[in-house]
């Protein structure tokens, strides 16, 4: 069976998986390092700002089951600003999270942007890993330890296509199963 992307929304109850370990891993690793209530970092922004035409939200699906998924939404005028880049904990060190990157890269430039800028936590080498392997370039210095930073920010360029190609929530396309 083929594995599938779904456009949809953090609202979604396909979405709540990722959602839901997403917020259990910031609370572990991070407590209230950032002065913050552990997990806070999930209800940060509203859904809307990761839905056309600023943002979009996509799953990995197997077998209908959310595997991994992410989001960008709008950063500024000419970039998107990645977030919730997540796989399900019994399916990780298969290069989802890597196919979800590709995924809302290909997005973003159907969306119009040129640009994408993220950040991640000094508790998340295997997600600094992942931004320096698929070409991110890291806007700090990587030779420091990474905690004298808290968040790390990464960008990327793109290459521009029409916006004519977004897709909506709702939409599908296949994946050969890997």
């Amino acid at each position: 069976m083929a594995d599938e992307f779904f456009y949809t929304t953090p609202l979604h109850p396909l979405a709540q998986p990722l959602v839901e370990q997403l917020t259990w891993e910031y609370a572990t690793r991070y407590g209230s390092y950032f002065d913050e209530q552990p997990g806070a970092e999930m209800s940060r922004y509203p859904a809307e700002l990761f839905a056309p035409p600023d943002g979009n939200f996509v799953l990995l699906l197997r077998a209908g089951r959310a595997i991994a998924g992410g989001a960008f939404k709008r950063h500024d005028e000419r970039s998107a600003e990645m977030k919730r880049i997540w796989t399900h904990s019994d399916f990780r060190r298969q290069g989802l999270a890597r196919l979800i990157v590709a995924e809302l890269e290909l997005q973003a430039v159907r969306q119009g942007y040129g640009r994408i800028f993220l950040t991640t936590g000094f508790r998340q080498p295997e997600a600094k890993g992942l931004y320096l392997q698929v070409g991110y370039t890291p806007l700090f210095d990587v030779s420091v330890d990474p905690e004298t930073y808290g968040k790390l920010p990464f960008e990327k360029e793109l290459s521009v296509r029409p916006a004519s190609l977004v897709r909506p929530p709702g939409s599908r396309s296949s994946l050969n199963a890997a």
